[in-house]
């Protein structure tokens, strides 16, 4: 991948009932080239729109991937990755780091109101399959919308110099987390 190429990586850090999303714009030679930050509600329905949200008032034409760290960021925030690339017009991959079995159970089990249940594991259920990835010796899962899985697969890799996650995601992640501890 040429080294110009750049992924808006977007992470999460939970705060008491909101959710500080961060993105950051960084380039395959791992240059940070722009942040982007966002809220949504922790255990609510409005992180694909805080998304789509942080990508629209970044304004970066020059993004060609947007990452996501995980399915569902805000205690169970469901993401809609179709509704994500549909809006941005960009293959958009959701990059997990711990072996799971699904959220079913586990949504079923934080409400007690059965609509919210439902919505959620329809958002859930309609998302991609998630598939197993060894990156640098780690394993990651990835499921994407707008590039078929080997495809996805190179974008991962080009974007994780070393370690286990890629430079967009980690970068993202410590701006959240430190947009969430100043608070």
């Amino acid at each position: 991948m040429k080294p110009g190429r750049r992924a808006l990586g977007i992470a999460a850090s939970d705060r008491d009932d909101r959710s500080h999303l961060a993105g950051a714009v960084v380039r395959a030679d791992r240059v940070v080239d722009g942040f982007g930050f966002g809220t949504c509600t922790v255990g609510g329905s409005d992180a694909t729109a805080a998304v789509c949200d942080i990508f629209d008032r970044l304004d970066r034409e020059d993004v060609q991937f947007l990452l996501l760290s995980g399915i569902a960021p805000a205690w169970f925030n469901v993401l809609d990755l179709d509704a994500v690339a549909d809006r941005t017009g960009l293959p958009t991959l959701s990059v997990s780091f711990e072996v799971s079995p699904g959220l079913t159970d586990a949504i079923r089990d934080a409400f007690d109101d059965e609509a919210a249940v439902e919505d959620r594991l329809a958002t859930y259920r309609s998302q991609p399959e998630r598939r197993e990835l060894t990156v640098n010796d780690e394993t990651l899962f990835v499921r994407s919308v707008g590039l078929a899985p080997d495809d996805a697969a190179d974008v991962v890799r080009a974007f994780t110099p070393d370690g286990g996650r890629p430079e967009p995601l980690r970068v993202a992640r410590l701006a959240a987390r430190a947009v969430a501890e100043s608070e």
